[in-house]
């Protein structure tokens, strides 16, 4: 009841001018942050951490910097920041995977991302695209490519990035959806999972937008609809699933920041202004939109009822589907 109490007051938390001082909060920062990235450099957790970091530390006074730590789908760096202290110098920023697929993919998780971490605010969302190999695939609709799947069961397949993804998962709901069952093939990483799809070794596969738009524009790959609650504006001319005729289907890959858990009140609200205050720059607005992504900065409350609906989302997709880990 307490928590839900702090998480309430918080959602109402403003941001302040020069960060000013919340009414009994401990001086922060008094040495460097370290913003801990679950995965490689480059990757979209990467880029929301260090867009954050550069702005945040102009504004707090002390150096703010991204540490990469990938292993083990987030939990080696997961589990870092579970034992750091509630202190505002450790933060985390992942994505959709690490805060919320784990959990319904890995019953043995070595860190539980409720409990033991602290909601700051959900970063940005960013839509997937259902897109084919436009030479392989000979439909331009949501309908057509139904009807195609159907009619050539067990000839079709599907790259992801890897089990788990939100691409991966996402095609599963989609399949539940649609009654098609296309076979799956995981690669590392959206870039190989596109590479294979535009030579044609598979047929399909829904991708976050920054990692296929290029190839869409260049007509490489066809979209067929993007997941989000309207049209995109980097790819206005492709529907949306509803639009397509797949109603109720609004999915997005994720990132958010979050802090070891049983932070103090006063800090937390002070750690979540310089946050969004930092990830809402214009400069870092303007360069995140321009790569597709949609820049969220709420409040932790709000974060956290987001959180809890994805992994129960999620899980039962994970259930009906019979995933599991590799």
């Amino acid at each position: 009841m307490r928590r839900r109490s702090l998480l309430a007051s918080l959602a109402a938390t403003p941001l302040l001018p020069g960060l000013a001082r919340a009414q009994g909060a401990p001086e922060w920062p008094t040495r460097p942050v370290t913003v801990i990235v679950p995965f490689v450099a480059g990757g979209p957790s990467d880029i929301v951490a260090r867009a954050i970091a550069n702005r945040m530390g102009q504004l707090v006074g002390q150096p703010v910097v991204a540490e990469n730590r990938p292993g083990a789908n987030g939990e080696v760096a997961a589990r870092q920041v579970v034992r750091a202290a509630p202190d505002g110098h450790t933060l985390f920023v992942g994505s959709i995977g690490v805060f919320a697929i784990n959990t319904a993919l890995r019953p043995n998780l070595g860190y539980d991302p409720i409990r033991e971490l602290a909601p700051v605010t959900l970063a940005v969302t960013t839509p997937n695209v259902l897109v084919v190999n436009a030479e392989k695939v000979p439909v331009r609709t949501l309908p057509e490519l139904v009807a195609w799947l159907k009619a050539n069961v067990g000839r079709t397949s599907y790259s992801t990035s890897g089990v788990g993804s939100s691409d991966h998962l996402t095609m599963e709901l989609f399949k539940q959806r649609t009654g098609t069952d296309p076979v799956h093939v995981p690669y590392q990483g959206g870039a190989a999972a596109a590479t294979d799809l535009i030579a044609g070794n598979v047929q399909l596969s829904f991708q976050n937008l920054g990692t296929v738009a290029a190839h869409i524009q260049g007509g490489r790959l066809r979209a067929i609809c993007v997941t989000s609650e309207t049209r995109n504006r980097i790819l206005p001319d492709v529907p949306t699933a509803a639009e397509a005729g797949l109603a109720d289907f609004v999915v997005t890959s994720w990132q958010a920041v979050m802090a070891p858990a049983a932070m103090p009140e006063a800090l937390l609200a002070k750690v979540h202004a310089a946050t969004v205050e930092a990830l809402k720059h214009p400069e870092n607005v303007q360069r995140l939109n321009a790569i597709g992504f949609d820049v969220i900065g709420n409040s932790p409350a709000e974060y956290r009822s987001f959180q809890q609906a994805e992994i129960e989302r999620w899980r039962q997709v994970v259930r009906t589907a019979n995933i599991r880990a590799e």
